[in-house]
């Protein structure tokens, strides 16, 4: 799976892939990583890439030129990507988001800076656009990574076990249910009995039960979703 950032600051973005799970993924090919920068297609002799916001307010807004030409460059390059862009007026990116576009064969992110990116652009070449939350990063770089590490462990063969993925949080409504390692007794404080009997089908209840409990703490919207989504499938 290919992902393009279109980003004027590559060095927020290549560090990320330099360690851990996408290094080994980049490594055996499974993943590949490019970077264009809309400076390089600008028409200012300076490479200008902003200029002040149509109808005033304040600070520069990414005008149109630089990016519709990086885009349509792209397009050409390759007619199949999927662009991406990032902004804080859109709609929340989901982990069913993840799990659909680990099956695109390229994706392209579109991280914006200033006060944001002319709507044009927007309009003519995004087939999505996502938040991840509702506040403001000074670009959108991270949220781009975010999303990117959320897509990649999805794609096959990207994490070791892939039988991971079915237990954690929002693969149902339920938060995932909380995890300990060994010494089974740290510091007075014990890992729950029931882990430790080997009986498996007590194990998956208590961790059921578990799950249920940091729901409710945390996300109890969540918690009423599952509870109604079992009483419908009875």
């Amino acid at each position: 799976m290919k992902f393009t950032f279109v980003t004027l600051f590559q060095n927020i973005v290549e560090g990320y892939f330099g360690d851990s799970i996408l290094k080994r993924a980049i490594d055996k090919d499974i993943l590949h990583i490019e970077y264009i920068n809309p400076r390089d297609f600008s028409n200012s002799k300076h490479y200008k890439v902003d200029d002040t916001a149509v109808g005033g307010g304040a600070g520069m807004v990414m005008n149109p030129q630089p990016l519709y030409d990086t885009l349509n460059a792209l397009k050409i390059k390759e007619n199949d990507v999927h662009i991406i862009f990032l902004t804080p007026v859109a709609k929340p990116f989901r982990q069913n988001d993840a799990k659909r576009l680990a099956k695109k064969s390229h994706i392209a992110f579109v991280s914006g800076r200033y006060e944001g990116i002319d709507e044009r652009v927007v309009e003519k070449y995004a087939d999505e656009v996502f938040s991840i939350g509702d506040y403001i990063l000074t670009g959108g770089e991270l949220a781009s990574l975010v999303i990117c590490d959320a897509i990649s462990r999805n794609v096959n063969g990207v994490l070791g076990n892939s039988d991971s993925l079915c237990v954690e949080s929002f693969e149902t409504k339920l938060l995932e249910a909380p995890s300990f390692s060994k010494p089974e007794n740290y510091d007075n404080n014990c890992v729950p009995s029931e882990y430790l009997k080997g009986n498996h089908s007590k194990i998956r209840s208590l961790k059921l039960a578990l799950s249920e409990c940091k729901t409710k703490f945390f996300r109890p919207e969540q918690l009423l979703k599952h509870r109604t989504r079992k009483s419908y499938e009875k």
